[in-house]
């Protein structure tokens, strides 16, 4: 998940430089930071896992090609309100799967926590005052 994050903030990265190249008419930059986008949508959808991500898979396949259609649609008119609506779309779901990752972090935690550790948490009513020295 930490993958799809990282390639989120990239797409962002990517979409902001294409918007200061509109603002500052260099074609050529804005052209190559929204094509590096499009590319990176294109693998993230070429890896979504339709038998285990069910409709989230399905959503995901529909948000990927609508972002690449309005990223087609920046490029042709050159317009920085395009890429801003694209910018906070991906923002949200970048959020999205940093609060998926933290709750996976966080169930794998527990999961693997040693029963009676301070990780696994109290056990009934029973209290942890151990003397270690012996």
């Amino acid at each position: 998940m930490r993958l799809v994050v990282m390639l989120y903030e990239q797409i962002v990265e990517d979409l902001r430089r294409a918007a200061r190249a509109i603002d500052e008419k260099r074609i050529e930059a804005r052209t190559s930071a929204i094509n590096h986008a499009i590319m990176i949508i294109g693998h993230l959808q070429n890896n979504l896992n339709h038998g285990v991500g069910g409709e989230v898979a399905r959503n995901l396949e529909r948000f990927y090609n609508v972002s690449r259609q309005k990223l087609l649609e920046a490029q042709f008119r050159g317009s920085k309100e395009i890429l801003t609506e694209q910018i906070s779309l991906f923002l949200d779901l970048r959020d999205a799967w940093t609060q998926v990752d933290k709750a996976e972090a966080a169930r794998s935690a527990l999961a693997t926590a040693p029963v009676g550790s301070a990780a696994a948490g109290p056990i009934g009513d029973e209290t942890m005052d151990t003397d270690w020295r012996g």
